[in-house]
């Protein structure tokens, strides 16, 4: 029965690769998309406005107007797609795989349609679009995300695949762009990207559960096209007392690693207030303001380092562009990182009689600080003001992201009780996007009081990067105190 079903579960997991891949994160190829704007004249007035309030022509490429404005349509749509993951995680929750990826079709092709007919006049409307956009595209990858449960002790891996394709479909502008360059209007590309949609709900309704995919997964479980050979009633049942005896084993199993230690789980409130909860908000939030800042202000600064050669600024923005593909072969390594120690440090627990969840928690510390460690390298690269080093800061940038996101995922799973992990993974992910707000201020003060010179605040940033390795000390720490054999009594 599972070779039968191999073949099908493998095609549900490279279509859902490619979704990821081709659609879920394109919002962070915003730089490419803001370049092709430029040169369809959108939010051209502001920049007449400004020169005639200045009393001399500022130059279309080093408009301060048209830049914030932009910044704040990214701002907007960076901050959405952090928001409602909460409530999108709701919705996928309460109602299923289907009813969520729909809604999130229905999203995404209102966005790309209301793109592919906005024009210079209209440009507002991005204001709409961008942030819809972003939440379609987030519902996409959160519903492919469960199907790292259907291939078992590689699910960490698919996770962190998965969440790398995220990262490289910003891709997708960059080919937006390249195709304008050669006589493809952006109304074009985005009415091809509409009709895709059709593939989108094709692959919801043959390749696809109507619900979740159980996680371990149940013997001779089925789910979207092999549904319609559902087994008989009887093999429902044997399946389902399956799936119990395992959860039950893996319950017992956890009360002979700590005999006499047994705690409940704790309330959901008790774990949003911990100190392992703020640290690690605080982990992602700067890490994460660091990345959107950069996506979101990278344009502006290219075309102040290239004083205003707008060749120059598109073949650097083409550079970022495809450094970000590489994201979807970045992140894997970081699962098959947290696999292999989690299997060396359970192991070792086994030997020793340590508590085996803080072992396994211990297996994502080196991820959490390796990542930290590519931040402050992309923070630093980042704040030198040369034209050339923005080459070492793109790779910085694409490496720490694609680790940004899966460690963040596989710290929540282990660290806190499974049923809290929809609700916490939501909250952090909101209270980050409260963080990412800062962006436009920040671009603001740099246009503004700064005189176009980010130095005080790229520092500032530096050193609130030096802030995240913190997290990942406190945990190991708290990892050897609880991983001690326990005295017998």
């Amino acid at each position: 029965m599972q070779g039968r079903s191999l073949p099908f579960r493998v095609a549900t997991l490279v279509t859902g690769l490619l979704e990821c891949l081709g659609f879920a994160g394109v919002l962070f190829g915003w730089t490419s998309l803001v370049f092709v704007f430029k040169k369809q004249h959108y939010f051209e007035e502001l920049c007449e406005l400004d020169a005639g309030s200045l009393g001399n022509a500022t130059g279309l490429d080093e408009c301060r107007a048209r830049d914030e404005r932009f910044s704040l349509i990214f701002t907007l749509a960076s901050f959405t797609i952090n928001f409602m993951t909460f409530p999108t995680g709701y919705i996928f929750d309460r109602f299923k795989t289907t009813v969520a990826r729909l809604i999130a079709i229905f999203l995404y092709t209102s966005a790309t349609l209301t793109i592919a007919f906005t024009s210079a006049d209209s440009a507002v409307l991005l204001f709409l679009a961008m942030p819809m956009l972003a939440v379609g595209g987030i519902q996409f990858l959160i519903t492919n995300l469960q199907i790292g449960n259907l291939f078992g002790k590689h699910r960490s891996t698919i996770i962190t695949m998965y969440n790398g394709a995220f990262d490289s479909s910003s891709a997708v502008f960059l080919i937006i762009k390249l195709l304008y360059e050669q006589g493809v209007t952006i109304k074009a590309s985005f009415l091809f990207i509409s009709v895709c949609s059709a593939w989108h709900v094709g692959r919801t309704l043959l390749l696809m559960p109507r619900g979740h995919i159980p996680y371990p997964l149940p013997a001779n479980y089925r789910y979207g096209l092999c549904s319609r050979d559902s087994p008989p009633e009887e093999d429902k049942k044997v399946a389902e007392s399956e799936k119990l005896e395992l959860q039950s084993k893996e319950f017992l199993s956890l009360k002979k690693e700590t005999p006499g230690q047994q705690q409940a789980p704790g309330s959901f409130w008790s774990h949003t207030f911990s100190r392992r909860f703020a640290w690690h908000v605080v982990w992602l939030s700067v890490i994460q303001l660091w990345h959107y800042l950069f996506i979101g202000t990278l344009n502006s600064l290219l075309n102040n380092l290239a004083s205003r050669d707008s060749a120059l600024v598109s073949t650097y923005t083409n550079a970022f562009a495809v450094t970000q593909f590489f994201g979807v072969l970045c992140a894997p390594w970081n699962g098959l990182l947290m696999d292999r120690l989690k299997h060396k440090y359970q192991e070792e627990a086994k030997r020793t009689g340590a508590v085996a969840k803080a072992a396994a928690l211990r297996s994502v510390v080196p991820s959490l600080t390796l990542t930290s460690l590519l931040s402050l390298g992309f923070a630093v690269c980042a704040s030198i003001p040369v034209l050339p080093l923005q080459y070492a800061t793109f790779i910085l940038q694409v490496v720490s992201r694609s680790f940004l996101y899966g460690c963040n995922a596989a710290f929540l799973t282990l660290a806190f009780p499974s049923e809290h992990f929809g609700k916490l993974f939501g909250l952090v992910m909101a209270l980050s996007a409260v963080v990412s707000l800062l962006q436009f201020p920040l671009f603001t003060l740099i246009k503004g009081t700064l005189q176009n010179d980010p130095l005080y605040v790229n520092l500032m940033l530096v050193l609130l990067t030096l802030l995240t390795f913190i997290h990942p000390f406190l945990v190991n720490r708290e990892c050897q105190r609880k991983e001690s054999p326990r005295e017998v009594a």
